[in-house]
């Protein structure tokens, strides 16, 4: 897949993620189901692409106020066409996040863009821009330990996804409780929760 700084081809986008995914609408399915369980009203997407997971949130909470990030000035170009009551701006997920607080962050298929540590330090900004309460749906590929349940490839260094295992404990180290929602061979699903009442002492 290509670097999240990349401006893909708006034009075959769609087309493309699917060939590179071929479960892309299952995990977009898996993903906006696990938001149901969100409460409140101001959401965080990270990785908006073209808009298609803002569709979908929007379809399931349709009075939501939706902030979002990509890197892709082209992609958000489209999905400000396809969202219009959507704020969504350029920026990198190694950045600052917008302060918020949110009800629900969510983002399908752009984490795994990020090393490692990267990933450790956004799950800790993530937790901090929650609202006690809040959650965190994170649908992505996943590194697997059977051959026969990769099916998307990767380069190791544009995509450097990690096993689901790894990123569930640097969700908890980060102060979220969380869990594996769905898995379908090198895709997953992980929903985070940040306790009603933040525990200071446990950081």
């Amino acid at each position: 897949m290509p670097t999240e700084e990349e401006d893909f081809d708006p034009v075959t986008y769609a087309g493309d993620i699917r060939s590179e995914v071929p479960a892309y609408d299952q995990l977009q399915t898996a993903a906006i189901s696990a938001a149901r369980a969100a409460v409140g009203a101001r959401v965080l997407e990270l990785g908006v692409g073209t808009g298609e997971t803002t569709l979908r949130l929007l379809e399931l909470h349709p009075l939501a106020a939706v902030w979002g990030i990509d890197a892709s000035a082209a992609l958000l170009d489209v999905a400000r066409a396809r969202c219009p009551r959507a704020r969504f701006r350029v920026g990198r997920m190694q950045d600052a996040l917008p302060r918020g607080p949110f009800d629900l962050v969510l983002s399908v298929l752009a984490v795994h863009h990020l090393h490692a540590l990267e990933k450790a330090s956004l799950f800790q900004r993530v937790y901090d821009v929650l609202q006690p309460g809040g959650m965190f749906v994170l649908g992505d590929l996943v590194l697997v330990e059977d051959p026969a349940d990769v099916v998307t490839e990767i380069d190791g260094e544009v995509d450097t996804p990690n096993r689901a295992d790894e990123q569930l404990a640097w969700l908890r180290e980060a102060g979220f409780t969380a869990e594996l929602h769905w898995r379908l061979r090198d895709l997953a699903v992980l929903v985070a929760r940040r306790a009603a009442q933040a525990n200071t002492a446990q950081r």
